[in-house]
């Protein structure tokens, strides 16, 4: 009994301040990176109670930097903490917190674009998809600069139930600008709805849990930043693959602002692209006349399922990208361009 009241009481000894680490070892923020430390401990703290309960739980924490969150992780009674890092000048101060915490943090090298999170936690910890979550938690402070792509990345790892959700319906608590965290949980109609709302929200329950001052960063950012929680659903709300999803979603946000008519007909070729974006809409039963921001996912479940009809009518069709049809028929004006010239000539 001893030993396990010690486990669930584990608190880290006292060390140095985060300031005093980022004095210590001469870190600064570097700017091409979107880096931004958190340096106050009560709001890393919250950050990762929105996470949930962590007891014993294993933990990936993404970009820790010199530390502050990955306290936060580790005073919160985890199993184990791994954390990838990319910049090599964060690794001494994380090794402090290791050599603090014996055992307990895993500390990683490498990027997290390409870190293979699969295999890093017992296979013990698996789950079905349709049971409850795993003990398995991601928690990142991200970089700016690499958010969306990581959340997008993360998306298609859900579709898939692979990368970290080969365990089954991980739960993620990440930070993001504010503006991308007030995008990722759009309601329909809402004026920040985007690509982003759509993708997110098809297969996660999405919340922007609350909203972190900008000044509470070093160096302080133009914006305030977004703190968002993701549960994986147990069905996603379109039963499409994710690369057709995409699509559909990516084309019809093209011109946000137009009727969704617009965007959607550019997922056919030009001389077709009236007739079968009518028949899109008209069996997807979709007002044309809707901007993109006030289509919901059950909007996008019809259009998708629709698209995919067609695609498997017409196997050219998935691979039709209006971007190049409309680079070729600028050559092509060139051409005859260039040929009256030298007739005239």
């Amino acid at each position: 009994m001893a030993a396990s009241r010690a486990v669930s009481t584990f608190r880290l000894p006292p060390l140095p301040t985060i300031r005093e680490i980022i004095k210590l070892f001469r870190l600064q923020a570097a700017k091409q990176l979107s880096q931004n430390f958190l340096l106050d401990l009560r709001l890393t703290d919250k950050i990762v109670r929105k996470a949930g309960n962590l007891t014993n739980a294993y933990v990936y924490e993404v970009g820790p930097g010199p530390g502050g969150l990955t306290r936060s992780i580790l005073n919160a009674n985890v199993a184990e903490l791994l954390v990838v890092e990319k910049d090599s000048r964060f690794i001494p101060g994380l090794q402090m917190l290791s050599d603090a915490a014996p055992g307990k943090l895993r500390i990683v090298h490498g990027d997290v674009l390409t870190f293979k999170i699969e295999k890093a936690f017992p296979e013990s910890l698996k789950r079905q998809w349709e049971d409850d979550p795993p003990n398995v938690h991601i928690i990142g402070n991200l970089p700016f600069n690499v958010s969306t792509p990581l959340i997008i990345k993360w998306l298609e790892n859900m579709s898939q139930r692979d990368g970290p959700f080969a365990y089954g319906r991980t739960q993620m608590t990440l930070t993001f600008q504010k503006e991308v965290a007030e995008r990722l949980a759009a309601s329909t109609g809402s004026r920040q709805r985007s690509r982003l709302s759509v993708m997110a929200q098809y297969l996660c329950q999405v919340q922007h849990v609350f909203t972190v001052p900008g000044r509470a960063f070093v160096p302080k950012p133009e914006v305030d930043v977004g703190v968002v929680h993701f549960t994986p659903l147990t069905q996603p709300r379109i039963q499409q693959p994710f690369q057709l999803v995409e699509k559909v979603v990516q084309n019809a946000f093209q011109f946000r602002r137009k009727y969704c008519h617009r965007g959607l007909g550019m997922l056919f070729p030009e001389a077709q692209r009236l007739e079968r974006t009518g028949k899109l809409l008209e069996w997807a039963d979709v007002d044309p006349t809707l901007r993109p921001t006030q289509l919901s996912v059950s909007h996008f479940r019809s259009l998708c399922d629709v698209y995919r009809k067609m695609c498997d009518e017409d196997p050219h069709l998935f691979a039709y990208n209006f971007r190049e049809e409309l680079k070729k028929n600028k050559c092509k004006n060139q051409e005859k361009e260039d040929d009256r010239e030298s007739y005239r000539l």
